[in-house]
């Protein structure tokens, strides 16, 4: 990653964290040592190494920085919204240093030279690095495949048509034939066309009870089902991207038990939250895919504690205001969710689900290898992305506690557990608090 300040990384040591590294099985207190945007050592210093700053992590977990699978920076096209400087700043307040953000950017990431700008300005920034899916359709329409190999070489690791289902069998398959002929990986967003179209929320007893159109259970499946069927026909590696229902999860299960490359990821609100949050017309609640019911909750955690799902993704949507005032109908989806991200997924671990290495490989290592990147590692010779956190430090999400410009967040004044104390990006400190 360009460095903005034009300087080489400071030599840093870490000095008495309990050093996390799931990728490598590492749980210990030690010491961490970084230079010239790498790590040098783990435990003892090399010979002459001279730190021109030392961390006191004593009490802390030191991680690899945390990897996003994905995150609407708003920029270009929407910068009402939010910006990538305002945005990457959120990533490194959160532990975050790999965003992979969705092509539905205005204009799409369907050409080389939007992914480039993307690129170019979050370097610019200097807080996260920001790695753009690339368009799976021009213009995300679904009609004509994009230039892959194109976009690819402009630095997009994977493709993906966003949250717009490719109505088109025919064409998806072609896409998906394209994709894997350049070792590229295709992100999914499973939902039926027809079935989907209109809905709000969750199909079921609040959607009733408010007289709001659903998004039924079927949608899903029906779009992992054909999704699963052309990923084995074309052998196109594939990664379903929020999955949001128990029976979406049961068929991926059964998928990969065959040895079929897929993968999915989770959004993390949808492991805590239900249909429930919708109530009273709560438009903070309103995403995409929606809310499910508890029991599609549970079989979600279930999933992650199985393996069956690698990744946890903060799937951030940040809005203005006003983007969230008007009759449900009419509001935009999406949460606010960088800062989070983290907590949540500690979270898991306080409730016995998974244990703390095992939480981490979610948002470290699993999602980075998704990307085909070396990254989410703490091992000698690795880049230097480090997330220091404090695992008991307790905070309210609130106007004054979310670095992001979107508040949109239905955990509004929810005490959090969990806080990132430093960011360090390629060896250098983006984040410190």
């Amino acid at each position: 990653m360009a460095d903005p300040a034009g300087t080489r990384p400071r030599p840093i040591s870490i000095r008495g964290g309990r050093v996390i590294d799931p990728a490598a099985g590492i749980d210990a207190v030690m010491d961490l040592h970084l230079a010239d945007g790498a790590i040098t050592a783990l435990g003892e210093a090399p010979a002459g190494f001279v730190p021109v700053q030392v961390i006191d992590a004593a009490g802390l977990v030191v991680c690899p920085g945390l990897v996003d699978l994905s995150a609407r920076l708003r920029q270009p096209g929407q910068e009402h919204k939010a910006t990538i400087a305002s945005e990457t700043r959120a990533a490194a307040a959160a532990g975050i240093t790999t965003l992979c953000c969705p092509p539905d950017t205005l204009p799409p990431v369907d050409t080389p030279a939007v992914a480039q700008l993307i690129r170019q300005l979050a370097e610019e920034r200097g807080h996260a690095r920001v790695l753009p899916a690339g368009a799976l359709t021009r213009g995300l329409d679904g009609e004509q495949i994009s230039e892959m190999a194109a976009l690819k070489l402009a630095g997009c690791p994977v493709m993906s048509n966003a949250d717009r289902p490719v109505r088109n069998t025919r064409v998806l398959r072609r896409a998906l034939e394209y994709a894997s002929t350049y070792g590229l990986c295709t992100f999914l967003h499973p939902a039926d066309a027809y079935l989907s179209e209109g809905g709000l929320v969750h199909e079921g007893l609040v959607a009733t009870r408010l007289g709001l159109p659903g998004i039924p259970e079927a949608a899903e499946v029906l779009g992992v089902a054909r999704d699963l069927a052309l990923a084995e026909q074309t052998g196109a590696r594939v990664h379903f991207r929020g999955l949001s229902t128990a029976r979406a999860t049961a068929m991926l299960a059964e998928a990969r038990a065959r040895g079929l490359p897929a993968s999915a990821d989770v959004a993390a609100h949808q492991l805590w939250l239900t249909e429930d949050a919708v109530a009273g017309f709560n438009a903070e609640a309103h995403l995409i895919p929606p809310l499910r019911t508890a029991a599609d909750r549970d079989a979600l955690r279930a999933a992650i504690a199985a393996g069956d799902i690698t990744g946890i993704c903060s799937d951030h949507q940040p809005h203005e205001p006003d983007a969230k005032l008007n009759p449900f109908p009419q509001t935009a989806p999406g949460m606010s969710a960088l800062e989070t991200l983290l907590p949540l997924v500690l979270g898991l671990v306080h409730d016995g689900l998974l244990d703390l290495g095992d939480a981490l490989a979610c948002v470290t290592c699993n999602p980075a290898a998704v990307l085909d990147r070396p990254l989410g590692r703490l091992q000698q010779g690795a880049v230097a992305d480090v997330c220091i956190f404090d695992p008991e430090a307790r905070w309210l999400v609130g106007e004054d506690t979310l670095v992001s410009r979107g508040r949109n967040t239905p955990l509004r004044g929810v005490q959090m557990t969990g806080r990132v104390r430093w960011t360090l990006l390629a060896g250098r400190v983006v984040h410190e608090g």
